[in-house]
């Protein structure tokens, strides 16, 4: 399990940030889509970085064409001699209608259709397939050597799917070459709808092993997990409220409540969601009990944490990310970091 980083900032800090990041053993940094531009970030991080994975976690699709999308990833896949990682997600409807005015309707089948027109595009740039990509959302027909990009040595960049809910993550399993799971899900979430419905996306793919049934080989499972660290019980409180009221955030999003109906307490959501309404934003943390704290974070100390963090995440998730909705002192993130490592991996290399 590689451990990552989360990489933010404006263009005139992400490349000292980034180079910072590596040197200090994160495999991986990856880059948001909120207040800047992912890709021109991305850039900076490739430019600043030798070793470590670059990648968007995650970049709004549906904001944007098949075409453009096979552009960017394979300028940067190029750019970065094969470490950046192309990570989709499909936003909410209202944004997408309402913020970037583009058109919204049935995600999950909309992305695989993305998917695969990129893969359409990246083949005919790098293979020499003809284009000829014709479907429900999306028609690429056209491509002439002007507007073609010559092939090189790393090909399309890896594409990385992000969902909560099974049909994206079926569509995950079955088009991408791996998934971000969210930070608001849990051990038994993963287990019992994440990981099957994967599968599932697999199997539709032809990916199965000995037993006939999806494998997950070759598949890389990545993302955010909440950690509640802190060195003392001023510094835990402080961690716990800021995270009780991240979980409650992500909870009262109505798309998100299959989460809650498996624990039982999906009659939660609509209060949250009523609290939101009103603009209550510093009440929706009082909701979340102990029980769901630690259902969705780890809890304790950097040393503490990461020994529950090692049992909790090794052999699900290939790669990690410490998500933190509250100010962290710096001096606890090394000892985090080495805390968080598997067992005999040697520090600076975040693996």
């Amino acid at each position: 399990m590689r451990i990552d980083s989360n990489l933010g900032g404006d263009l005139r800090t992400v490349q000292d940030t980034a180079r910072t990041l590596e040197d200090a053993g994160y495999g991986g940094l990856w880059i948001g889509e909120t207040q800047h531009d992912p890709f021109l970030s991305s850039l900076q991080a490739i430019n600043a970085t030798r070793t470590a994975t670059v990648g968007t976690s995650i970049a709004i699709a549906f904001a944007r064409t098949p075409m453009t999308l096979a552009n960017i990833g394979f300028d940067l896949a190029q750019a970065s001699e094969g470490r950046f990682v192309l990570g989709l997600g499909s936003q909410v409807k209202a944004h997408i209608e309402r913020r970037f005015s583009m058109p919204w309707s049935r995600p999950a089948a909309r992305m695989r259709e993305l998917v695969l027109a990129m893969r359409a595009i990246w083949a005919c740039w790098q293979d020499g397939t003809r284009l000829d990509f014709r479907g429900d959302f999306y028609t690429h027909t056209l491509m002439t050597p002007f507007f073609s990009p010559p092939a090189h040595a790393y090909g399309p960049p890896p594409v990385y799917l992000a969902g909560v809910n099974e049909l994206m993550t079926e569509v995950a399993g079955e088009v991408a070459d791996g998934f971000f799971l969210h930070p608001f899900t849990t051990s038994r979430y993963i287990e019992e709808v994440t990981l099957p419905a994967l599968r599932r996306g697999r199997a539709k793919a032809g990916r199965v092993g000995p037993d006939g049934e999806g494998t997950l080989d070759g598949f890389t499972l990545a993302g955010p997990t909440f950690v509640t660290v802190g060195r003392d019980e001023v510094e835990l409180a402080a961690a716990a409220a800021g995270t009780r009221g991240q979980i409650a955030f992500y909870a009262s999003t109505p798309a998100y409540r299959g989460v809650l109906d498996l624990h039982g307490w999906g009659d939660l959501q609509p209060e949250l969601t009523r609290l939101t309404r009103q603009g209550r934003w510093a009440e929706l943390g009082d909701l979340i009990d102990d029980d769901m704290l630690r259902a969705f974070s780890v809890v304790g100390t950097p040393e503490e944490v990461g020994e529950q963090l090692r049992a909790k995440l090794t052999g699900v998730y290939d790669r990690a990310t410490f998500y933190t909705a509250y100010k962290v002192a710096s001096e606890i993130w090394p000892a985090l970091l080495d805390a968080s490592r598997p067992e005999g991996a040697p520090a600076g290399r975040g693996e």
